[in-house]
């Protein structure tokens, strides 16, 4: 077994694809083998997230990761290289005990996930392996989950006038992640074709759905349905939407949920329940 003793971590600022600082960590074992992780950061935070460490103040409108370098460099830094050699389990654990907050709330999310990325990263070079490997070889080894395809974006992801912020797609009925990936892409293409048939614009938001001007929610689930049968995909049983934020699902059995339209002539929309969207291969 190559020896995973960590020999060396640091942070640094980075820029990520919104223009945004956002925190970078690199990591370097005694055997030579080096981890680097990019954290992201969404335009959005929910009140029950984990917290990210920011600098505040002026400079960049307060999304600075100083604070966030010096808590890696000092801090969490001090604590691994006094450490022997660690399983990753074993490595996010010591971290979750430094931090001691139930939100990240000390050392941040962030510095907490980067480090983590850049030790597994580290780890797979290390044992020669692919990284999806070394996740699969871990002690408790990992299962592929159903994609979600995010293919119209509101809220504060785009300025299309959609409250939502995010409608997926999820291809509940697919047999793999192959046959998943199929019927999404098949999906998400046919729907730019949907759009431009009907005049909406096919600009997208920052996380790559379309964001056309529509003036509700029955009018995207009305474009997502027109996608799902231009495409060949049976609407419910292949593919379904998750339920947005602030939509309530009624009526249907087990993981089969409609969303009921309040207007008039009432639609059933397909939602899924959270058995069949969050399923694994």
């Amino acid at each position: 077994m190559p020896n995973l003793q960590i020999a060396d971590v640091h942070g640094f600022q980075v820029f990520d694809s919104r223009g945004w600082p956002t925190l970078a960590v690199e990591l370097r074992l005694q055997s030579g083998a080096c981890g680097l992780a990019q954290i992201p950061a969404g335009a959005s935070k929910g009140s029950r997230e984990a917290r990210e460490l920011r600098d505040g103040g002026p400079a960049f409108t307060g999304r600075g990761v100083a604070r966030a370098v010096q808590a890696i460099d000092e801090i969490i830094g001090h604590m691994l290289r006094r450490l022997k050699g660690l399983s990753q389990e074993e490595l996010d654990q010591a971290l979750i005990a430094l931090d001691g907050t139930t939100d990240k709330a000390r050392l941040g999310a962030n510095t907490i996930l980067g480090v983590s990325l850049a030790f597994a990263q580290a780890a797979a070079r290390a044992l020669d392996v692919p990284l999806y490997q070394y996740w699969g070889v871990s002690a408790n080894p990992a299962r592929l989950p159903t994609p979600q395809f995010n293919v119209i974006n509101g809220g504060q992801h785009a300025d299309s006038g959609i409250p939502v912020q995010e409608f997926l797609l999820i291809p509940g009925g697919a047999a793999n992640l192959g046959d998943a990936m199929r019927m999404g892409t098949e999906v998400y293409h046919a729907l730019g074709d949907v759009l431009r048939a009907a005049g909406y614009r096919t600009a997208v938001g920052d996380e790559g759905g379309y964001a056309p001007q529509v003036k509700s929610v029955e009018e995207v689930f009305d474009l997502l349905m027109a996608s799902m049968a231009k495409a060949g995909i049976a609407a419910g049983d292949d593919m379904c939407h998750p339920t947005p934020a602030g939509i309530c699902p009624v009526g249907g059995r087990g993981d089969r949920v409609c969303y009921k339209s309040p207007r008039a002539g009432r639609v059933d929309y397909p939602v899924c329940g959270h058995r069949r969207g969050h399923g694994h291969y």
